[in-house]
């Protein structure tokens, strides 16, 4: 699961360093983001790769899944995010919830 999710997060934020962003939006922000979440992809690249001896490790990709989706989320419901974003909220959501499913059945 986790190297599967290591995958997708690359072939989805990679690209995102060659969007053209909006006039005003926060350049630094957006690459900020795209930079921090693309090191996390080789942190569940590392712990699909040896589980047991990375558990310790998957608290911390459940969080991050849910510092994006969860807030994301909860934009959305108040009427301030894009649907598209949304379904990438929903994802991550998915995917958190898998790793922690994953960190509860991983031996210790």
């Amino acid at each position: 699961m986790f190297r599967w999710a290591a995958i997708y997060g690359v072939i989805v934020l990679f690209p995102l360093y060659f969007v053209s962003l909006p006039p005003g939006a926060r350049v630094e922000t957006h690459f900020g983001f795209v930079g921090a979440a693309l090191v996390f992809q080789g942190m569940f690249w590392i712990i699909g790769g040896a589980p047991e001896k990375y558990r310790a490790l998957m608290p911390l990709a459940v969080i991050e899944k849910l510092v994006f989706s969860v807030p994301a989320l909860t934009l959305y419901a108040l009427g301030r995010l894009e649907p598209p974003i949304a379904i990438f909220a929903a994802i991550d959501l998915a995917l958190g919830a898998g790793f922690l499913a994953a960190w509860r059945v991983t031996s210790r």
